[in-house]
């Protein structure tokens, strides 16, 4: 009989593929657990002329499969390219939560009635689109209208001040000319995030509360960056600061005072003061140094403007109020490839290391005599390392044993690895001595294994 009274054929299935199928299986999973070069990555191919109108950065993401070039402004992330994208959208979500901020996730699709009502329908990088019944949508660009007029249907305490809502998701601008890959295209990751409080002085404490967690995501990623004054531009509302990452690609120029730290974008300033030879601070006169900006962040205190038009209120007393409000922006995928484009020298990738799409990688030997050795030398090290907490799925071993050590290393500086390990002859006597690279600081050290293990448990991860 195939299963006994009483007992299902499912169970009995499951018995019998426990019986015969699972410890090979586990055998089989500890060996997939590593992350091998070959297995694990996808290669398109690369470009073989560089483009000198290209960025550093967009000629580096495009040469080391961390996006593919779909069409104008539009790109696909690669899975390496997507690993550090997801580390640095989990950095965010760290910094907004930690401020008490809530995540949400609104629709892509936006009637036009509701940018129709604050009069932003005719804005020029609006993509609009018609449904089969002729009604007029557009791709969200932003999301004041839609999050306002949720608000305004939802029953609101004043216990729940200052409420923060926030969002990672694709936007939509109709780009006249998409260019420098992530930093300026049709279609891009942003994280927008609209706050409410009832009145103006707690708006004012909140919009300066997301202000510090910007910079402190700012200072995680190890990028330099300058807060600076700036237009309310389309958005609107009293008071507006944007943060720039410096770079010679930026198509923003941006002021700084030498002596007191204030900055302004160039939009703010007039057309007589920027004709006179030196711009000096309106602060305290001193003397201001131009700067190119790629803009990552833009935070603005929106005051009633949305409120008011779409009813969005609280009960205050026997009153109804409109509610204050603040929105914020960060550029998420502008974020990943403007610290790229800083950070890097020469032909290498050089991430901040928090948000590297793997921390170590791995490189024994070539193959031939003895080859078998050092494979198997690197596979325990890899079984090591990804038992560290911080290294659970952060280790590449690049298993291409048919390509030199020297191969290897350049293609994996190019990835840019913050950490390189090297097996060779010295792990094959006692005591075993990795050759260990910090690709970050070019610094060459041979390591045994519990110098390895202690160095790389500081590691610090996301």
């Amino acid at each position: 009989m195939l299963f006994k009274s009483g007992h299902s054929l499912k169970f009995c299935v499951y018995s019998y593929f426990k019986r015969n199928f699972c410890c090979s299986s586990i055998c089989h999973a500890e060996k997939n657990s590593r992350r091998q070069y070959v297995r694990k990555f996808l290669h398109v191919p690369t470009i073989a002329n560089t483009d000198a109108n290209k960025c550093q950065s967009q000629n580096m993401f495009l040469n080391s499969d961390i996006i593919f070039h779909t069409h104008a402004g539009v790109f696909t992330y690669l899975p390496l390219g997507l690993r550090a994208l997801e580390k640095l959208t989990h950095l965010i979500d760290e910094e907004m939560q930690d401020i008490g901020a809530q995540k949400i996730a609104m629709p892509t699709l936006i009637k036009s009635s509701l940018w129709k009502k604050t009069e932003r329908w005719e804005t020029e990088e609006l993509f609009k689109i018609l449904d089969r019944h002729n009604k007029e949508y557009c791709l969200g660009p932003t999301h004041e209208e839609v999050v306002t007029s949720m608000i305004a249907d939802c029953d609101i305490s004043s216990k729940m001040f200052p409420l923060m809502l926030y969002q990672i998701t694709k936007k939509f601008r109709d780009e006249k000319h998409p260019k420098h890959g992530l930093l300026r295209g049709r279609e891009f990751e942003m994280k927008d995030m609209y706050t409410f409080d009832s009145n103006e002085k707690n708006a004012m404490n909140t919009y300066y509360l997301v202000c510090d967690a910007y910079c402190r995501i700012f200072d995680r990623l190890g990028v330099q960056y300058m807060m600076v004054e700036g237009s309310t531009g389309n958005i609107g509302g009293s008071m507006s600061h944007e943060f720039h990452i410096p770079a010679s690609v930026g198509e923003d120029s941006i002021y700084m005072c030498n002596e007191c730290g204030f900055g302004t974008n160039k939009e703010l300033i007039s057309e007589e003061t920027l004709e006179k030879e030196d711009v000096a601070c309106s602060k305290c006169e001193a003397k201001m140094t131009k700067f190119s900006g790629i803009e990552v962040g833009h935070a603005f205190l929106l005051g009633t403007k949305y409120s008011d038009i779409l009813e969005a209120t609280f009960q205050d007393g026997n009153k109804n109020r409109s509610l204050q409000m603040g929105c914020y922006g960060l550029g998420v995928s502008r974020i990943l490839q403007a610290s790229v484009e800083v950070l890097s020298k020469d032909e290498n990738i050089r991430w901040p290391s928090l948000i590297a799409p793997f921390q170590v990688c791995i490189i024994p030997q070539m193959g031939g005599y003895g080859g078998e050795k050092f494979t198997q030398v690197a596979d325990e090290l890899s079984d090591v390392l990804t038992k560290l907490p911080n290294l659970k799925n952060e280790v590449v071993i690049d298993d291409r044993v048919k390509l030199t050590v020297g191969n290897r290393m350049f293609a994996a500086m190019k990835h840019g690895y913050p950490y390189i390990v090297v097996v060779g002859k010295k792990c094959l006597v006692e005591p075993k001595l990795y050759e260990v690279i910090d690709t970050i600081t070019d610094n060459t050290v041979f390591m045994t294994l519990e110098q390895v293990i202690e160095k790389f448990k500081l590691i610090q991860t996301i």
